[in-house]
């Protein structure tokens, strides 16, 4: 039931959130597409904070890889977990920044009053990413496959399968449409052009393994990371990727993947991986009713879109000022920083472009720098590098990772940023509640 009060503002708080442990595609988590993931985490999520399910409005999930025959997860969640019938579900898609997106959404719904309380994440599974055949193929197995076929359409469809190439699978790829491109070929691109070292992308590699290791050994995570049943009797407890004894001598080895001669290597990038996260937003007034204490809220939050031709990557560059201009900040009010880690290069381009008085004329429209980011002093708990980015998750892994943070120690905002395919850039600033 909705309620409404229009004597004082709404405000959506974050209560909590749960994520499953973090895998490599094609390993523990191969037997569950993107429906169950999801399934799984929101259930974990609904134990957690034991709350009726009748109070549950809306739920919001966001989705990369969607399965063809039932592309609304979010409804195919609510559906599976039996949650009641009135609560409404979609599904929204950013690139990688579908899981921030979907826990914005939430925000705003709750905040204009069309919800008290709302679950919102995001889920993918690399490991069952559709093997999409040839249109080709397509068109010409049509006549047959609706069963209206003759013998003149058998023999016109054998006449089109030549040549056998045209007929065969292609593999899925992360490139851009419009471009041709290769994610990883345009962070090559980017490295290049901000003369951002081999040396330095292993360095940051290497911090990133290190930092997530610590968390997930001080039991950090522990709050956040629910374990998932993979089959009767089996389940995975935790993140699977990350390596606590790498180094940059181990990482220096490692061969370039994107370019010959180039910086990129698969222990400086993000790795495929497969996961789900959820988030427990609610009317902040509904929160305290039901007894559940908030752990932060919105200040404000940014989309962007920028030239996919034009440095891919570089959107939180414009994004991150952006959220801090709308919340009436500067980079000095913020306590923490945590940017999704697609490539170690593309992270240091961005910091680079943030420190960069040329780019804040050029591009931001500002008298100077938005300010210099020492890359050792974000992503306090490790990243995307370390932890592994199932592509809808990250956003929603990041809000509750920081959620957390913000109430350990003097900490009171928290700056998140994301860059995404298509040219996209997403940022957020969460508060301490």
């Amino acid at each position: 039931m909705v309620t409404r009060n229009t004597q004082k503002p709404r405000r959506a708080v974050i209560v909590g959130g749960v994520r499953s442990p973090f895998v490599r595609a094609f390993g523990d988590f191969m037997r569950l597409d993107t429906i169950a993931l999801g399934a799984a985490v929101t259930e974990a999520l609904l134990r957690r904070y034991a709350i009726p399910r009748a109070e549950i409005d809306a739920l919001v999930w966001g989705g990369v890889v969607l399965p063809g025959t039932s592309p609304n997860v979010g409804r195919e969640i609510a559906l599976d977990l039996k949650l009641p019938p009135t609560v409404e579900a979609m599904t929204v898609t950013r690139a990688c920044a579908s899981g921030l997106q979907a826990v914005t959404l939430a925000a705003a719904a709750i905040e204009r009053g069309e919800s008290d309380v709302v679950i919102a994440g995001g889920s993918d599974s690399t490991s069952n990413a559709e093997v999409k055949l040839p249109q080709k193929l397509v068109h010409a197995l049509a006549p047959l496959a609706f069963g209206k076929a003759s013998a003149a359409d058998v023999m016109a469809v054998l006449s089109q399968l030549t040549p056998i190439t045209d007929l065969i699978p292609r593999k899925p790829e992360i490139a851009e449409r419009s471009t041709g491109q290769l994610m990883g070929e345009a962070a090559e691109e980017m490295a290049a052009r901000n003369e951002i070292s081999r040396e330095a992308q292993d360095a940051f590699a290497a911090q990133s393994h290190h930092r997530a290791a610590e968390a997930i050994a001080s039991g950090r995570f522990d709050a956040e990371v629910a374990p998932i049943e993979v089959s009767e009797g089996r389940w995975v407890h935790t993140d699977g990727l990350v390596r606590a004894d790498t180094d940059v001598d181990k990482l220096a080895k490692l061969r370039p993947v994107f370019a010959k001669g180039g910086t990129l290597t698969a222990g400086n990038s993000s790795a495929l991986t497969d996961g789900a996260a959820a988030v427990l937003r609610m009317e902040a007034d509904k929160a305290r009713a039901l007894g559940l204490k908030p752990l932060a809220a919105f200040r404000s939050w940014s989309y962007v879109g920028v030239d996919p031709s034009d440095q891919l990557l570089i959107g939180p560059a414009l994004a991150m000022p952006r959220a801090l201009e709308r919340a009436g900040m500067s980079l000095g009010d913020i306590d923490l920083i945590d940017i999704h880690e697609a490539f170690a290069a593309q992270v240091l381009c961005v910091l680079k472009a943030l420190g960069s008085d040329a780019f804040a004329r050029h591009r931001l429209g500002l008298d100077k720098a938005v300010g210099q980011i020492d890359p050792t002093a974000i992503n306090i708990h490790g990243g995307s590098i370390a932890l592994g980015h199932p592509f809808a998750a990250t956003g929603a892994r990041m809000v509750t990772t920081m959620a957390n943070a913000l109430q350990s120690g003097d900490r009171q905002t928290a700056l998140l940023g994301i860059c995404a395919a298509g040219g996209l850039g997403a940022a957020a600033i969460l508060e301490r509640v």
